[in-house]
């Protein structure tokens, strides 16, 4: 078997609630984390990938 999840990195405790920071496939469902691989977030299960959108830099001119 592969590597465990260690969901317990996904989510963080700010001010007594429980934040969730992963992002869940859109096709497969909430049960579903997508793995995060810098420019594109991927789903094992049914392969699906999305890509991040490039951060806007604001010029000032």
């Amino acid at each position: 078997m592969g590597k465990q999840a260690q969901l317990w990195k996904k989510y963080k405790l700010e001010g007594g609630k429980l934040i969730k920071q992963v992002v869940y496939c859109p096709r497969c469902g909430r049960g579903y984390i997508m793995a995060d691989h810098g420019d594109r977030y991927y789903c094992g299960h049914c392969h699906y990938a999305q890509y991040k959108q490039p951060e806007q830099k604001a010029e000032s001119s």
